[in-house]
């Protein structure tokens, strides 16, 4: 749900907030994320601003006052009744450091492998496996209900909020006023604050106990307002969709309701880690190409045990780090998870958790780990480097998505490299 279901700032593909290994581990997401495919594809949006909006960093608390002003017409056009205002607005002053948590969002990034060592390490599967066993029964309803695997229900619990012990104290509608107030997404967190204020007015919880992150995630599963409105759920039973209490039932439940509403298909893995063959054509390694697995077993590509992977349904071949690291066939429940979550690594993250959770074996292959991830900036030197050659990126973005790729791969082949379209430091030095 895009942002995704949950957190907020465009995505690169392997863009993650750093992590602090603990007893018990930090929430692991790519760095703030909207990405939306349900909540109103947030590149047009983020680029809008709201009437009466754009103080930018010169904001000020009388600026934000002013602003709260002239967005109450607006919301009361929309249905929000001025006692719900009146409440959510109580004390609620501008907050300059969620601006500043928004203005300095990293531009660094993490390697894949860098990514799946915190997002499936020890400590984590560990916990995880505590945390199914602890909440075996409400899960096990759940996945009798929704079809939906417990153990990725629990997977995406612990890299959104560590199990639900990492939930986020910014108070939603300060963070998200402030952010719409800024203007420079104003647009969609205006939407986000509308959500917000028609969830309180729905009575499923009070205006200082909705609580989340800085940019309006929300819970156990980190619901963006937008999200929620959409599909959480009442499992309890209580009248309430509560996603912030100690209990994570109805959060747990509203998670493995979204998977299901776009397509989880029960027992079919996300993907299955796999050998290629040797002279391999990387062209085939393409998310529209399509095979069944005994297809690509007559090519080679079999699981790491040498043998056919089962028939889960039609699967494509991805190399999150090219030719050099793991290759992994991926099926429908994939590009589910992706739902929540468009960045490759956090796919791969979840779905991996949550093979270790059930007892399965790490990643096998090896990882290029003496490289390094490019930065922003060298991500659009990148982009502008290949579209200068003739080889067009379609923009340039400092994101290495599909076209991207699809540039590199044409670039490696002029010039005799393996065209397996890993944007590399290397690629960029030979770009230079």
């Amino acid at each position: 749900m895009r942002w995704t279901i949950c957190g907020i700032a465009v995505l690169s593909a392997l863009a993650v907030q750093s992590v602090h290994a603990s007893a018990v581990e930090q929430s692991i997401r790519p760095e703030s994320r909207p990405d939306t495919r349900t909540a109103a594809k947030m590149v047009s949006l983020a680029s809008e601003k709201a009437p009466d909006q754009g103080l930018g960093e010169s904001g000020s608390e009388a600026g934000f006052q002013n602003w709260v002003a002239a967005f109450r017409s607006r919301a009361v056009s929309q249905g929000i009744q001025s006692d719900v205002l009146n409440r959510a607005f109580d004390g609620v002053r501008y907050d300059g450091a969620v601006i500043q948590r928004d203005r300095n969002q990293s531009e660094f990034t993490k390697t894949i492998w860098d990514y799946l060592d915190s997002a499936a390490s020890e400590t984590r599967i560990a916990n995880g496996k505590s945390a199914l066993r602890d909440n075996r029964k409400i899960l096990e309803q759940i996945e009798a209900k929704f079809g939906v695997d417990k153990e990725i229900v629990v997977a995406v619990w612990g890299l959104e909020s560590a199990y639900g012990h990492f939930r986020g104290e910014n108070d939603i509608i300060r963070s998200l006023a402030t952010l719409a107030y800024d203007g420079r997404r104003g647009a969609f967190f205006e939407e986000q604050l509308i959500a917000a204020l028609k969830i309180l007015q729905s009575g499923d919880t009070d205006p200082r106990q909705m609580t989340g992150s800085w940019a309006g995630a929300m819970g156990h599963t980190q619901f963006i307002p937008t999200s929620y409105l959409s599909y959480a759920v009442d499992f309890t039973g209580d009248g309430k969709r509560d996603i912030w209490s100690e209990d994570p039932s109805d959060a747990l439940a509203s998670t493995a309701a979204y998977l299901a509403r776009f397509g989880w298909v029960k027992g079919q893995p996300w993907g299955v880690e796999v050998k290629l063959p040797r002279g391999f054509d990387y062209a085939l390694a393409n998310r529209e190409l399509l095979k069944s697995p005994s297809a690509w077993a007559r090519l080679g590509v079999v699981s790491m045990a040498g043998t056919a992977v089962p028939d889960y349904g039609q699967a494509s071949i991805l190399l999150p780090a090219g030719g050099q690291g793991a290759a992994f066939m991926i099926f429908k429940n994939f590009s589910v998870i992706e739902r929540y979550n468009t960045a490759d690594a956090y796919v791969i993250g979840v779905g991996h958790l949550s093979d270790r959770i059930k007892g399965g074996p790490a990643i096998q292959s090896d990882w290029p780990r003496g490289d390094r991830a490019l930065t922003y900036d060298e991500r659009k030197e990148m982009q502008q480097r290949l579209t200068g050659k003739g080889f067009d990126t379609k923009g340039i973005d400092g994101k290495i998505g599909p076209k991207t790729i699809d540039a590199v791969r044409s670039f490696q082949r002029s010039v005799g490299m393996d065209p397996d379209g890993y944007a590399s430091l290397a690629l960029l030095e030979k770009l230079r």
